[in-house]
């Protein structure tokens, strides 16, 4: 059976550059843009734009545009008109060439913050009307592994369907990853401190998926994401990724005692330096498991679901946003 992500949960993956989609819906706030991604080593500059259309010569609401040019700097601006307006210079970049980076901009009342690797870099003020803004357009010097925008309405959604992407599937035939909604209204957790642990929600349910990003450090020997049973401490799902042996252990703990251990993977995500996605959805009788969009694995439930009411994060991992 095809694995059907939870309502509004579209992401795109590896997009062609230079790219431009609609963001169905639009942008309100409380939204958020997260985009994952690499510079090229020789890299002249990149940019980001939050358009009012998705055609050349549109208004942009944000221009983004880091520059290596001796001078490194980050740039902000808007066009409208036909013309670009007063640049907003932030002489210190954030971006590494040849290297991988997070991308979040959060949109607010009062303007767009701009979060690069989990350091606020930037708040550029709203100088468009938010609700004008229609498309995300992305060119230059980068590629782009991962864009989702979180927090948008069901009711722009239409037409998206709830495919997830399978091995080899690029941004090219899944439209755009708009109008991502979190589960029941809830708004994603960003950067929470390692280790962490908090209750899921109203509780774990049937077709509920949690998506947890997060980056393993150079170094990392092991991390674990867990499932517990908050009243007992047993841990219906054990997720242990070991980077040094290049193996993810599943297991649980029940009654104090782990049983056996499940370790057959279609692919092994977790690679020192590198970005990942872990999308985990809960079935009647087991969880799947999908990684960067591809299935890796499947653990069938030897808890009942329902008590589970707990998820706990700990060990050699950077987590960028857990969402329930």
């Amino acid at each position: 059976m095809a694995f059907l992500a939870p309502p509004g949960y579209q992401p795109i993956y590896n997009p062609s550059i230079p790219y431009v989609g609609p963001i169905n819906g639009g942008l309100r706030a409380g939204m958020s843009v997260y985009i994952q991604g690499k510079i090229h080593h020789h890299i002249n500059r990149f940019h980001v734009n939050l358009q009012c259309g998705e055609f050349d010569g549109c208004d942009i609401a944000l221009h983004l545009n880091p520059r290596f040019d001796h001078r490194d700097k980050v740039i902000f601006n808007t066009f409208q008109n036909g013309s670009w307006e007063g640049e907003e210079k932030v002489k210190h970049m954030p971006f590494r060439k040849g290297e991988h980076f997070e991308l979040i901009i959060v949109v607010n009342t009062e303007g767009y913050q701009v979060t690069v690797n989990g350091t606020d870099f930037y708040l550029f003020q709203h100088r468009l009307p938010l609700e004008r803004v229609c498309a995300l357009e992305i060119g230059g010097d980068v590629a782009i592994d991962t864009i989702n925008i979180i927090g948008g309405m069901q009711g722009g959604m239409g037409g998206m369907g709830g495919g997830f992407p399978g091995p080899g599937m690029g941004g090219g035939g899944m439209g755009f990853p708009g109008g991502n909604l979190p589960v029941m209204g809830l708004q994603p957790i960003f950067n929470p401190g390692i280790p962490y642990s908090d209750m899921i929600p109203g509780g774990m349910t049937f077709k509920r998926t949690i998506i947890i990003r997060g980056m393993v450090p150079y170094g990392a020997d092991r991390f674990c994401i867990n499932f517990v049973v908050g009243g007992s401490r047993d841990i219906a799902f054990h997720l242990n990724p070991r980077i040094r042996e290049g193996v993810v252990v599943r297991n649980s703990l029940i009654g104090g005692c782990w049983g056996n251990e499940e370790r057959d993977i279609d692919f092994n995500p977790f690679l020192e330096g590198q970005f990942f996605e872990i999308s985990i959805r809960c079935g009647q009788d087991k969880f799947k498991v999908f990684a960067n969009g591809q299935h890796m694995f499947t653990f069938y439930h030897r808890l009942a679901y329902a008590q589970i009411s707990m998820l706990e994060v700990e060990g050699d991992v950077q987590i960028s946003y857990i969402h329930y």
